[in-house]
């Protein structure tokens, strides 16, 4: 028996992106499966790029958090899969959810970074293998869930920064993530536009923190104040770091 997919992206101001990603997407799909762009208010053509492909179109306040819980709300399918729309994917990573077995299971894929920097393949390996030490997932690595069980957890916590990372912990209760091998391509602007070590050091004091209890908005802030590049992205109401 399969999988029933329910594709479910948050977007804002993402018109390329989307434009780029959902062609892509339907073509490795099957029939019953659904893609659902949920839209924060987007001044320019995410809307309609939205409509031409994907099965629903919802729109609700901006904050990543908040349009994933309210795509899943209204997904049918039984799995449901989050993803960016800048996420670099591949048939693999459809066909690896395919017929993963029933019941309350959640997980992720490996990724690689975009691009050519000597350190983009450390990074990539890095961040695979701290998610499977850890048990914790990040949106950029597609985070796929039972839609029972996500909704049984309350789903994304309403938070505006790492979101994906408390949400990961609230599922390890009920079980290890699966780490799927086929790697998803992140896209590395950020890393590239701010300084990959910049980043880096960033990053693991912003995590660091969080995991001392500091408060997601005051962290939230600091990612912003060092990495404010001007984008109207759904990152800057509610979403996430790079890696």
């Amino acid at each position: 028996m399969t999988r029933r997919l329910s594709v479910v992206i948050p977007v804002l101001n993402e018109a390329p992106r989307l434009r780029r990603l959902l062609p892509k997407l339907r073509r490795h799909l099957w029939d019953q499966d659904e893609i659902i762009v949920v839209d924060g208010a987007s001044t320019d053509d995410t809307v309609s790029v939205a409509e031409e492909g994907a099965d629903k179109v919802l729109h609700c306040d901006r904050g990543r958090a908040r349009q994933m819980n309210f795509g899943a709300e209204r997904a049918c399918g039984d799995l449901l899969w989050f993803l960016h729309a800048d996420s670099g994917l591949r048939r693999e990573q459809p066909a690896a959810l395919r017929y993963l077995p029933e019941g309350p299971l959640w997980g992720r894929f490996d990724v690689r970074l975009k691009g050519r920097h000597p350190l983009f393949p450390i990074i990539g390996g890095a961040m695979n293998l701290r998610s499977r030490w850890t048990g914790i997932a990040t949106g950029d690595q597609g985070i796929f869930v039972d839609r029972l069980l996500f909704l049984d957890v309350g789903g994304f916590p309403l938070q505006p920064l790492m979101e994906d990372v408390a949400l990961s912990a609230c599922l390890r209760r009920h079980g290890k993530p699966l780490c799927l091998r086929p790697r998803m391509v992140v896209d590395s602007r950020r890393w590239q536009q701010h300084g990959v070590l910049r980043t880096i050091l960033l990053m693991w004091r912003l995590r660091w923190r969080y995991w001392r209890g500091a408060d997601p908005a005051e962290l939230h802030r600091i990612y912003y104040r060092d990495h404010d590049d001007g984008e109207a992205a759904p990152e800057r109401e509610g979403g996430r770091a790079p890696g």
